[in-house]
């Protein structure tokens, strides 16, 4: 089987995870610059097999676009200008973000660790990916 990717993309960097090949388990695989995202995506898609990816869509509490959200679907037409054939499924993301903090809390990490921003968005990526899984 291939793998599913995640992309928790933000203004200035995006974490990333994936699935393992058998689309048991997800895990954090790392944060990148989002200028340098594209380029990052043509290498990791030439070395495995991913077969659908999955971004965060930002929302309101009301169920409503956020400043960010138009950033998202703006990246997600270069997605698609750059890798036709690629599904791309927007996911809602809300709370992603606070539950990243919290499983930071409970795995004990300490406040330095805590305030790591690219940590953060690699767990988000990671609680996204995850959350679809378990939809599958």
């Amino acid at each position: 089987m291939a793998r599913i990717l995640a992309i928790d993309y933000g203004k200035k960097r995006t974490g990333i995870a994936v699935s393992d090949p058998l689309q048991i388990i997800a895990n954090g695989l790392t944060t990148v610059e989002t200028k340098e995202l594209i380029v990052f995506l043509k290498k990791y898609f030439e070395q495995e097999v991913v077969e659908t990816v999955i971004i965060g869509l930002p929302k309101s509490l009301k169920n409503e676009a956020t400043d960010a959200t138009p950033l998202v679907m703006q990246f997600m037409k270069l997605f698609k200008n750059s890798f036709p054939d690629m599904p791309l499924i927007p996911i809602d993301e809300r709370y992603t973000s606070k539950m990243a903090f919290q499983t930071m809390i409970d795995a004990g990490l300490g406040k330095k660790a805590r305030q790591n921003k690219a940590l953060i968005d690699e767990i988000s990526a990671t609680i996204l990916l995850q959350g679809y899984m378990t939809t599958l």
